[in-house]
């Protein structure tokens, strides 16, 4: 059954702090879970702000709250929100840009997370509301421009929509958990969700530029490093995405080609558009400073890594550490299939591939794992599988 249009209607967005105080009194006189949503603008902006937030709860009905007029602060909802379980379809996307709206949770279900330990196939929003209570819900506006205002009312119609039977996916979601013996492993899971912190700064994030496996010089690698990181900046103080700003395909070409002037620089696809031809020089700028370069500041071909080499180089460098790792990767698969859990949410594969490379000298997997960051359920079903790869022996 297609779900079109909420329930109890369209909701009038929210504002101003009046609309705010009404939203507050509402959802303290609601009872049961909080339905949460939140819509950003990733492809467009280089922030990762919410633009809209999407609240519902039984006995309140739904509300849109919209950041930007209220200066990106929600914590006057703060009160009202503490202590309700939150209820959010992959909760990891949405928490950061809540917290930084004043919004955190005293307690968590992840409705994505909960249908990938359920062993469904399908973890979308729509595939499993659509499984789990056969609604159909009205879809295509995840990728918008949410920074836009105002805000046509389609897209406010699909953003009050995913709220509008969060709660009730969530008990079915959960029963069925129950029936399988792994609520009790959810809880951790979605428990391990809501304390994390903010992930590490990424290092040499510019090594994640689409293409950069055509340079192998590091001439030309300092040339992408120095283009991205002037793009970073100026995406950073225009608020634009940085595909935006300047393709990564042009970063690439840039560096390889080596223009030796701004105009060979304007000859180069993207850059003899009319945008980058005012922003010329800026872009000619960096390639010479990465040209400027001693040979001893220059980049590593291949990025520093305080982790194991790369598998395909395992049988080679230590024959030992690759039959650990065949075995534990075999008695982990049989595990997942038992239990019907991806093999990626039964051990994070960073983890044991750590542990496979270099085992702890005293054989403790468990204290291991733990050091690790696994969660208690996933030290019990894992540690006797992988004591005994731990044992395996080069054929």
């Amino acid at each position: 059954m297609p779900l079109l249009r909420p329930a109890d209607g369209l909701p009038e967005v929210v504002g101003d702090r009046a609309g705010l105080d009404r939203t507050v009194a509402a959802l303290a006189a609601g009872t049961g879970p909080i339905a949460v949503d939140a819509e950003r603008a990733s492809g467009f902006r280089y922030s990762q702000r919410a633009y809209l937030v999407q609240l519902r709860r039984a006995g309140s009905g739904s509300a849109l709250v919209d950041p930007v007029p209220l200066g990106g602060d929600l914590s006057g909802l703060a009160a009202a929100m503490d202590g309700p379980e939150w209820v959010l379809h992959a909760a990891s996307q949405d928490l950061p840009c809540l917290a930084e709206a004043g919004l955190r949770p005293a307690s968590l279900f992840d409705t994505e997370l909960a249908g990938r330990l359920a062993g469904l196939p399908r973890v979308g929003l729509g595939p499993l509301t659509e499984r789990m209570l056969g609604l159909a819900l009205e879809k295509g506006h995840g990728a918008a421009d949410w920074s836009r205002r105002p805000l046509p009312e389609d897209w406010l119609v699909y953003a009050a929509l995913d709220v509008e039977v969060l709660v009730e996916l969530r008990d079915v979601l959960a029963d069925l958990l129950e029936e399988q013996g792994k609520l009790a492993w959810a809880y951790e899971e979605f428990e391990a969700v809501r304390t994390a912190g903010p992930p590490p700064p990424r290092t040499d994030p510019w090594r994640r530029t689409s293409g950069i496996h055509k340079v192998r010089r590091p001439r030309a690698l300092a040339a992408v490093r120095a283009l991205w990181e002037a793009r970073d900046s100026l995406a950073a103080e225009r608020d634009v995405a940085p595909g935006r700003v300047l393709p990564d395909a042009a970063i690439i070409d840039a560096a390889t080609t080596n223009p030796t002037d701004v105009r060979a620089l304007a000859q180069l696809p993207v850059f003899r558009g009319r945008a980058q031809r005012r922003l010329e020089s800026y872009w000619f700028a960096a390639l010479q400073s990465a040209q400027a370069l001693p040979d001893s500041e220059l980049p590593r071909a291949v990025a520093a890594t305080d982790g194991p080499p790369p598998v395909s180089r395992w049988a080679d460098r230590d024959p030992a550490a690759a039959a650990r790792l065949a075995a534990a990767r075999a008695g982990l698969t049989e595990l997942s299939e038992h239990w019907s859990i991806p093999m990626e949410n039964l051990l994070q594969p960073d983890l044991m591939r750590r542990l496979c490379w270099a085992p702890p000298s005293d054989a403790d997997v468990a204290g291991f794992l733990s050091a690790g960051g696994a969660r208690n359920w996933q030290i019990g079903l894992t540690t006797p599988v992988l004591e005994k790869a731990l044992a395996a022996r080069p054929s």
